[in-house]
């Protein structure tokens, strides 16, 4: 059986890349880790993903004045090839042939994917320009050594939301859900249905990322957020009637799949220990739609403490919750307008 990206990575630093290093510079504290975006990063890389980007990759974090030196010695030292894998290729990011070693420092690397810098506090809007997809790529791979205790340090921080952040965020989810439910049963009624289906998918979405959020857990973006979803220990309960509603029919069946997924999330709220109500859904006034209690919102919001949490518009939540837009979820520049 072929090894894991992770596992190859594991290999190469401690076969090859740490030796050549320690080699050179015996006293000097780093890390090595499989980080990044690709998908080895979470474990899930299978066959196809080693048709591109896929390899011998590596992020190798030094001190500062020392980054330039380790580069070029690795440039000079590192074999033609490992296990068979060549150690230079071109990448869909950079089509130069060269070492895929990451040199830089623990501080660099973190603030290159978050665009925010973990090693200080950070701010109620630096939490929110924060993106699960962004966070993963630097808490979800596997760290093969740490001397300084710095990469640590930095994924120790990035555990969680701050309390009060994380009823904010969780709010502005359900707010979501009520901005929209009504819709489907409002366009099937028209015969509307690939609207129908379209508001339901989205609303979908937005259940599996509040499954994260009430489980504590960074969701990765669209291409692994189902994966992920149906690995949540208590909030997965609610895939059933989810994947029942987007293979729903008819629009009442869809709603119904929908109504039975928030009510089993709205019970993990609880189980949580955050504040919820005894039903999240209602009767949309007098229509025959169903809709999210304001209450969901209300109870949430009346336990923030922080000002400048309590300050912020409901609704919005973070930049994963106001732009699905990929650049915008994995490119840290394409975030800093963001909450």
């Amino acid at each position: 059986m072929s090894p894991t990206g992770a596992e190859l990575s594991r290999s190469y630093s401690e076969q090859v890349v740490e030796p050549l290093v320690r080699g050179r510079w015996p006293g000097m504290p780093c890390a090595a880790a499989s980080l990044g975006s690709g998908s080895d990063v979470l474990g899930l890389d299978d066959a196809m993903s080693r048709d591109h980007d896929w390899g011998l990759r590596l992020n190798l974090l030094v001190p500062h004045d020392l980054v330039p030196a380790v580069d070029d010695h690795l440039a000079e030292q590192l074999p033609e090839s490992f296990a068979g894998h060549p150690t230079r290729f071109a990448t869909t990011w950079d089509p130069t042939v060269r070492h895929r070693v990451q040199v830089e420092t623990a501080r660099d690397l973190a603030v290159s994917r978050l665009g925010v810098d973990p090693t200080r506090d950070l701010t109620v809007d630096d939490w929110l320009r924060l993106t699960g997809q962004a966070v993963l790529e630097v808490t979800g791979g596997e760290v093969f050594v740490d001397d300084a205790g710095e990469l640590d340090g930095i994924r120790r921080r990035l555990q969680w939301y701050p309390d009060d952040v994380w009823r904010h965020v969780v709010a502005t989810d359900w707010a979501r859900l009520a901005q929209e439910l009504p819709f489907v049963g409002r366009t099937g009624e028209r015969g509307d249905d690939l609207g129908s289906r379209v508001v339901a998918a989205r609303l979908a979405g937005t259940a599996m990322h509040l499954g994260h959020l009430l489980e504590r857990r960074w969701p990765p973006y669209a291409k692994w957020l189902g994966t992920s979803f149906t690995r949540l220990p208590r909030a997965g309960a609610a895939g059933e009637p989810l994947h029942a509603a987007l293979a729903a029919g008819s629009w009442r069946e869809r709603e119904q799949g929908l109504v039975a997924a928030l009510r089993v999330l709205n019970r993990v709220q609880g189980e949580a220990g955050l504040p919820t109500v005894a039903d999240p859904v209602e009767p949309f006034w007098d229509r025959p739609y169903r809709g999210v209690r304001e209450a969901v919102v209300v109870v949430l919001e009346q336990g923030v403490e922080d000002p400048a949490v309590r300050a912020l518009p409901r609704g919005v939540g973070s930049a994963e919750q106001w732009s699905d837009n990929v650049d915008v979820l994995t490119r840290s520049g394409r975030r800093r307008s963001s909450p």
